[in-house]
């Protein structure tokens, strides 16, 4: 497995890196994760993110009792917070009071000293952008963090926090973690040249779509004990799932044979020829998955293949469906 710069910071992640979300401490068991967690770090993986909100706190829980240990220098341990962790009213947002008891929460779940990456899981707008920005630079010099990055940020905001950071003498962000896959492209219109003006690299989620680029739900069908036959595990993927969708991804097929590789192999790849991802999220229930996503991390795509994925998946669009629980 490769390493690679997490944009013009000097720490070097694994391309392909190990997700928690609806995973650990939810849908596989304690012991299941530190299997899957030691047949990563067997793979070559480093980076395991999380976040606080996750199972309610117990995908930190089982990713600490899964790394414990390992030696420290051997991961690159990154979580996020903003989402309620409760009904109290500063148990939310980016404020300095919710970071901080956020990252001392999550320190003391993960069973570690230090977070290596904290993000904002999302953008605060009833928190000023330098309350956020000073507070990641007071528990930076603490020693409690490493670094700090944004997930889902807008180009003008990801900018506004680096000026802050420039402007007080203090540490901008080093990454940003969007949605990023062939059905999902949107980010390469704005966020992405950004970033790279910037130096942030990009840790992407979802590169598979939940699932609907591996092709398993080709034809409209649904495998046991996959998360779209789970009501609750697949209540997010419902746009992935349209007939029109699938047709299209079934068109990756020949690609993928051509090439002797599985579509998600080929999905993987794709999204790491992009040079602004450091690392691709993926979520595993199992080894033979997780064998399978790591072997992208090797797959160099012809010039040709990315002409070929372009004409089914347009650069700089969103190829879903309307989301129908939204207006």
């Amino acid at each position: 497995m490769r390493t690679q710069r997490l944009g013009s910071s000097g720490l070097q992640v694994s391309a392909i890196s190990l997700g928690s979300w609806l995973t650990f401490g939810e849908s596989v068991g304690v012991g299941a994760t530190r299997e899957l967690i030691a047949h990563a770090r067997d793979l070559g993986v480093n980076l395991f993110d999380t976040a606080d909100v996750y199972a309610n706190g117990q995908a930190e829980l089982a990713l600490g009792a899964a790394l414990a240990g390992v030696a420290r220098n051997q991961v690159v341990i990154a979580t996020k917070c903003f989402f309620p962790t409760s009904e109290e009213a500063n148990d939310r947002g980016l404020s300095r009071k919710h970071l901080v008891e956020s990252v001392e929460g999550s320190l003391r779940r993960l069973g570690t000293d230090y977070l290596d990456l904290h993000q904002c899981h999302r953008f605060d707008p009833d928190t000023p952008l330098e309350e956020t920005v000073r507070a990641y630079e007071d528990l930076i010099r603490q020693g409690k963090l490493l670094y700090w990055g944004t997930s889902l940020w807008s180009r003008e905001q990801i900018t506004a926090a680096c000026e802050i950071a420039k402007a007080t003498g203090g540490y901008a962000p080093v990454s940003n973690q969007p949605v990023y896959s062939l059905l999902r492209r949107e980010i390469e219109l704005d966020v992405l040249p950004g970033c790279r003006e910037l130096g942030i690299g990009q840790i992407v989620f979802s590169p598979l779509a939940q699932g609907a680029l591996t092709g398993k739900y080709s034809g409209g069908r649904r495998p046991p004990g996959s998360r779209a036959s789970d009501a609750r595990l697949g209540r997010f993927m419902q746009r992935y799932l349209a007939s029109e969708t699938l047709e299209r991804i079934d068109a990756l097929q020949p690609l993928a044979s051509e090439l002797d590789v599985s579509l998600a192999e080929l999905a993987l790849a794709w999204c790491l020829h992009e040079p602004g991802v450091s690392s691709v999220i993926v979520g595993a229930t199992n080894k033979k998955q997780l064998e399978q996503n790591c072997r992208a991390a090797d797959l160099q795509l012809p010039s040709d293949a990315s002409k070929r994925i372009d004409e089914l998946f347009a650069p700089g669009t969103e190829s879903l469906p309307p989301d129908p629980d939204t207006p």
